[in-house]
């Protein structure tokens, strides 16, 4: 069984701990290290690779979005999930416009985490679903969209913001993953989303999607 290691980036020496305690619990993932802001946690890198970063956003010093940005461009084998007390949508486009592959709230369970992990670790998006809820329900007034999307295209949108990876995209709808990816390619061709967090954003903003 192959060890996942994992950096806590947050300046609550509390919270850093009892999150350690829980993810430690997991037998195939290994906390190896803590920093309390941006800086801290760019100085650890240097000495302690790490296969997944759990990032808070507001932090002194340097703050998760900046944190976030260097990683990405300096240690981009490092997959960063945000972990925030934050609901508002615009922390989410910019922690994944930085590079985050994953956005959870801090009141997620162990359950949530794992998920959150291994999605990232398989270069999937993994986002709350109970922020995803939430955003959904508080992004009014929705615009009216003139892009028009296919019955097929509307199923494979709505299970992309609900952080589905392709292969459960595919087993969801009985489809080939190599058809999944035309679905997914020709959505982000229509909508002009460059990742999957824009096309996330995307479908809430116009009302396609209603989790």
């Amino acid at each position: 069984m192959e060890i996942i290691s994992v950096i806590i980036c947050d300046d609550h020496v509390i919270f850093r701990k009892g999150l350690r305690t829980i993810l430690n619990e997991i037998s195939d993932i290994k906390v190896v290290g803590e920093a309390a802001n941006g800086k801290e946690l760019l100085d650890l890198l240097k000495q302690t690779p790490a296969d997944v970063i759990l990032m808070d956003i507001k932090m002194p010093v340097m703050d998760g979005i900046e944190a976030t940005r260097k990683v990405s461009a300096s240690y981009p084998e490092s997959k960063i999930i945000a972990l925030s007390m934050h609901e508002e949508i615009g922390y989410f486009n910019s922690m994944t416009e930085a590079g985050a592959l994953g956005y959870l709230l801090k009141k997620t369970n162990k359950d949530e985490l794992r998920n959150a992990i291994n999605a990232v670790m398989d270069n999937e998006n993994y986002f709350s679903e109970e922020f995803m809820s939430n955003i959904n329900k508080n992004a009014l007034p929705k615009k009216k969209s003139s892009v028009k999307l296919s019955d097929r295209e509307l199923e494979v949108l709505e299970l992309v913001c609900k952080g589905f990876s392709n292969l459960e995209i595919s087993q969801q709808l009985g489809l080939s993953q190599r058809t999944v990816d035309g679905h997914k390619a020709r959505l982000f061709e229509k909508t002009g989303a460059k990742n999957a967090p824009n096309l996330v954003l995307f479908a809430v903003k116009n009302g396609f999607i209603s989790m």
